[in-house]
């Protein structure tokens, strides 16, 4: 019975630290040009991107995240903004977007 309970605590811990619940400032790029799209004036490149195949990504800094739900960021592509919500394993699901 011990043995059991420690491995669900164990599970439980890792679990939480594996995803990271809060809000950063960054830019909606493409996966295309990722990091290279940090910066103002790369809404039409990244729109061009997106429109031709590529996904949606938050940079933060030069950390790039996979974003869950791409039609949240629909209206926001190419621009800075700031995320509310739970990255794990370098996917972030958004709760709240706002620029």
């Amino acid at each position: 019975m011990k043995k059991y309970l420690l491995l669900v605590v164990l599970a439980v811990s890792l679990s939480v630290f594996a995803a990271d619940k809060g809000t950063w400032t960054g830019w909606i790029s493409d996966s295309h040009c990722g990091v290279k799209g940090n910066h103002e004036g790369h809404v039409s490149c990244a729109k061009k991107c997106i429109k031709e195949g590529a996904s949606a990504v938050f940079v933060v800094g030069d950390k790039v995240y996979t974003i869950n739900d791409q039609k949240k960021v629909a209206d926001f592509i190419g621009e800075k903004v700031t995320i509310t919500g739970t990255i794990t394993d370098d996917k972030i699901d958004i709760e709240k977007i706002t620029k």
